[in-house]
């Protein structure tokens, strides 16, 4: 994470300032060792900023995402969520079950360096989700012989 002196700089620059409130929110991003919601961060920061409302937070978050201080996510349960930028990860999701893995983005590198010579489109994977069959769903769906991730299952 960004120094305070170095975050001051960056606001000031673009004409705004490192208000108490962002300055706690941006803290309480850094510190998280996972995704948090806007009310999980809004109880944080009440630990430090025993005033500070729901709709500060939420502008606050909404505000950090534009500037491009905090990174706002979906991870496939339709909540948004918020982590700090030095949180580059990929989520994989089961279809099936909701069971949910959380690792390193090198773990696709191949296929974006494949991707990016096939098209010329750089793709930001700092924080991807991607979905699939876990592997006991797999197991489910071969005895079965219904994959739920199979586009040509589907009724025409």
């Amino acid at each position: 994470m960004n120094t305070q002196d170095s975050l001051t700089s960056q606001l000031h620059a673009r004409g705004y300032r490192l208000t108490p409130q962002r300055l706690a929110i941006l803290k309480v991003l850094e510190g998280a060792e996972n995704h948090l919601t806007p009310i999980d961060v809004y109880q944080y920061a009440r630990e430090v900023i025993p005033g500070i409302t729901e709709a500060t937070v939420y502008r606050t978050l909404s505000f950090l995402s534009e500037q491009g201080l905090a990174l706002e996510a979906h991870i496939g349960n339709g909540q948004l969520v918020y982590v700090n930028l030095d949180h580059s990860h990929l989520h994989v999701i089961c279809r099936e079950c909701g069971e949910m893995l959380e690792t390193d983005c090198e773990t696709i590198r191949t296929f974006v360096d494949h991707f990016r010579s096939e098209t010329g489109y750089w793709i930001d994977v700092s924080h991807l989700t991607l979905f699939g069959l876990c592997p006991e769903c797999q197991e489910v769906s071969q005895v079965t012989g219904i994959n739920p991730c199979d586009a040509s299952d589907t009724e025409e």
